[in-house]
């Protein structure tokens, strides 16, 4: 099995994660989880891009629709 990409990051974003889903539980609009991850990663003081627009390329063509990623933290 190949080793994982960002292993040390993704652990502590999804235990970042596990104490949201305990502190909030199940139920909310997707946007009240997306505000809480807001406040644990600044408070663990992880740098992070929110609602970033990215181009596709597709065999070296800019296709014209965008990508829009959630979250980008650490610019990975």
């Amino acid at each position: 099995m190949s080793e994982l990409l960002f292993k040390d990051e993704v652990f502590k974003l999804v235990g970042l994660c596990m104490e949201i889903h305990r502190e909030l539980g199940q139920g909310h609009d997707e946007v009240i989880y997306k505000d809480a991850l807001v406040v644990e990663w600044q408070r663990a003081k992880i740098p992070f891009t929110r609602e970033r627009k990215d181009e596709v390329t597709y065999k070296g063509v800019i296709l014209p629709q965008f990508y829009f990623a959630d979250f980008v933290p650490w610019d990975k």
